[in-house]
């Protein structure tokens, strides 16, 4: 596809990539406002590349959200928690601390650990969804760092029938 379009709606694009934030209001907004916009203006080839790329970009940090947070209760579970009942490792019978510091250290090492790796996919979050936006308001198409092809871009040629695509192939021959 071309890094320019000829007429793209820009506007519509650049808001498919903004009405991600909406997630700050609404739950799932990140997918259902863009999913909205997409579907409305998906005859144009522009708004339709834009819309594909940003619900690709949504489902990615979903999953790798998902992914790391899973990751991290695990985490928490395992290193904080000494599954011999005989022998509690930071909690005592009734859950108060234990007084010993250094012993907590490879807990929160694991923590912060993982509040940074959020914080990254946070930030690319940020990152990709602002320079997505001026992408789109300058009529360029933009590829999001990270992003897996859940939806598949367009293919030339893939609604022509067989006969089509061979007629086709045989004219441009001749």
């Amino acid at each position: 596809m071309d890094t320019q379009a000829q007429n793209p709606d820009k506007t519509v694009a650049a808001f498919i990539h903004l009405s991600t934030f909406s997630q700050f209001i609404f739950p799932f907004g990140n997918f259902i406002f863009p999913l909205i916009l997409w579907t409305v203006k998906k005859k144009d080839a522009f708004v339709d590349e834009h819309g594909k790329q940003a619900l690709n970009f949504q489902l990615s940090l979903f999953l790798y959200t998902t992914f790391l947070v899973m990751i991290g209760v695990m985490g928490i579970l395992l290193i904080g928690l000494n599954l011999n009942p005989e022998e509690p490792f930071f909690f005592r019978d009734n859950f108060t601390p234990i007084g010993n510091p250094e012993e907590a250290i490879p807990l929160l090492l694991f923590i912060t650990v993982m509040a940074v790796l959020l914080l990254a996919l946070f930030i690319l979050y940020v990152y990709g969804t602002i320079s997505a936006t001026i992408k789109a308001g300058e009529g360029e198409l933009y590829q999001y760092p990270l992003s897996i092809n859940f939806i598949s871009p367009a293919k030339a040629g893939i609604n022509q029938s067989k006969n089509e695509q061979f007629n086709n192939s045989q004219n441009q021959t001749l």
